[in-house]
């Protein structure tokens, strides 16, 4: 298993006196507290800072932890207690009456290996398995509409998992997706962890997405531009007929709303126009274009 340095974790010297340690922890658990942070990874650090404050607020735990910490480990090195450290007799402690979130159940299995003794195997307290954390991708379109998809997790036992992922309409990049009980198994008859999926939407060749507005660029002629016209469009939802006004340039922006993302209050589409001239290649289209330049002969786009 992995040493842990739990003064790193609370931000604090070794010889941070119990008041310090106490205000550090006080300040990291409201940063961290999964009931006002939402963001990836924060439940986790929330409770690596439970953790650390349960190991080193009470003074015979830190004096037994020091001892350990005195042997040179650092955060993440491999560490092994010594025989009999932590069962019946060896000089560890029972969590099993601690309270509060983020208790016994969800301390990790080297706080468990240093302060989990007065208890056998069998009367082991019911620990929580720790959740999962993953990226997914979807595609645009089922972003809109809400689908499924396959997800493979691979097992500790070496095996993979195949779980089949209801993505609910309106989803956006970042949110995450909670499955219960997905997560990794729990100790001692205790519950297994949750898996967290971050969803990330795959670019789309017709739409560039911002939140939940979506943008699409529309190429029109130089006559739809100029004279006006009514022409298909495409949607999430499918084509809709959109009014082009006369004179428009390239650039302009129309608003199609309610067009974007479901939700709450749902994204509108934005289209912007790109007028595309087409290249004469017959005798005739040159001529037309030379008649077109002789109407407007006065009309000079480099001119302010």
């Amino acid at each position: 298993m992995e040493f842990k340095d739990y003064y790193e974790t609370l931000g604090v010297k070794p010889e941070a006196t119990d008041a310090e340690i106490k205000a550090a922890y006080r300040k990291l658990a409201r940063k961290y507290h999964p009931d006002k942070n939402k963001d990836a990874g924060a439940e986790e650090k929330f409770k690596a800072v439970n953790e650390a404050n349960e190991a080193l607020k009470d003074p015979e735990k830190r004096r037994q932890y020091d001892q350990f910490r005195a042997g040179g480990y650092r955060q993440g090195e491999q560490f092994r207690p010594p025989p009999g450290w932590g069962q019946q007799g060896g000089g560890g402690f029972d969590f099993g009456d601690m309270g509060g979130r983020g208790g016994g159940g969800d301390f990790s299995d080297f706080f468990e290996s240093l302060f989990g003794g007065g208890r056998g195997r069998s009367q082991q307290q019911a620990r929580r398995g720790r959740d999962i954390q993953a990226k997914i991708e979807t595609d645009l379109q089922t972003a809109y509409n809400g689908g499924k998809t396959r997800v493979v997790l691979n097992d500790t036992s070496g095996g993979e998992r195949v779980l089949e992922v209801k993505i609910p309409a309106g989803i956006t990049s970042g949110q995450t997706i909670r499955l219960g009980g997905q997560g990794h198994p729990g100790a001692g008859g205790g519950p297994a962890g949750d898996l967290l999926l971050e969803i990330a939407i795959r670019d789309d060749s017709r739409f560039r997405l911002d939140g939940r507005t979506v943008t699409h660029v529309l190429p029109i002629t130089p006559w739809e531009a100029a004279l006006g016209a009514t022409v298909p469009v495409p949607t999430l939802g499918g084509h809709v007929d959109l009014r082009i006004p006369t004179g428009s340039q390239s650039g302009r922006k129309l608003r199609l709303k309610g067009r974007g993302l479901p939700g709450a209050e749902p994204g509108d589409q934005i289209v912007v126009l790109e007028i595309r001239v087409p290249v004469p290649e017959t005798h005739e289209e040159q001529a037309a274009y030379a008649e077109f330049k002789d109407a407007f002969a006065g009309f000079d786009p480099r001119r302010s």
